[in-house]
């Protein structure tokens, strides 16, 4: 699903490259979402995309939830290891930017996750953000996790912004 854009009102800025990527995706994919009724539409769409795109689409999807406080990182991660085919495609995103440091704290998440028995389908999830709070042992690896990411978080966008500009036909079309 390749996004054509015009050349006048695409600016080249790369600081702001992937952010400018994934504007149009999720616009379509919440047009879709608000339209169809049927099972699979999140599937469909996701298959649509070209791997640059699903790379893209799962970084935005995971940070854009992760990053709004260490309760919401610790949830969301929680919430999308239950789910085996959105927690690979998470880690496949990171694989496929080159990013090994973050790839290297979705691991770290995922064995402090599975160590305190977090579930890994949504039939048995009942997490809830209190959970963090309410063991001490949890919640110190997670403010640990958290800092990595806050750390690595500015070189991710970097590197994600840099991999777009070189490969930006694996993500838009620029049309004259």
């Amino acid at each position: 699903m390749i996004i054509n854009v015009k050349e006048k009102d695409f600016e080249f800025n790369s600081s702001s490259l992937s952010q400018r990527c994934f504007e149009p995706l999720i616009k379509i994919y919440k047009v879709r979402m608000s339209e169809e009724t049927t099972i699979g539409v999140k599937e469909h769409f996701y298959e649509e995309l070209t791997e640059g795109q699903r790379a893209l689409f799962m970084f935005n999807v995971y940070s854009n939830h992760i990053s709004k406080s260490l309760i919401e990182f610790y949830w969301w991660s929680a919430y999308f290891l239950a789910q085996p085919k959105i927690w690979a495609s998470i880690k496949s995103c990171f694989t496929y930017f080159h990013d090994e440091p973050f790839l290297l704290l979705l691991e770290k998440i995922e064995q402090e996750l599975k160590r305190h028995n977090h579930p890994t389908t949504l039939e048995n999830f009942a997490i809830t953000r209190d959970e963090l709070n309410d063991n001490n042992e949890l919640h110190a690896s997670f403010e640990s996790l958290y800092a990595i990411f806050e750390n690595i978080y500015p070189t991710t966008i970097e590197k994600i912004n840099t991999f777009i500009e070189k490969n930006l036909q694996e993500f838009i079309q620029i049309e004259k």
